[in-house]
């Protein structure tokens, strides 16, 4: 069975893509992104699968 590790990410709205580029690069996918607790921030939740030995 798969296995996955959870992270959530503070994205500044002038520089959503760099953040998320950034993580992408290191595996993590995009699972949702919502708002943050102030009008100029989102929240974006990332999985990635657990590497199984």
């Amino acid at each position: 069975m798969q296995k996955w590790e959870y992270q959530t990410v503070p994205l500044l709205v002038h520089a959503t893509k760099q953040i998320l580029d950034n993580w992408g690069s290191d595996g993590w996918e995009l699972v949702a992104v919502i708002p943050g607790p102030n009008p100029e921030s989102l929240v974006a939740y990332l999985k990635r699968p657990v590497e199984q030995s």
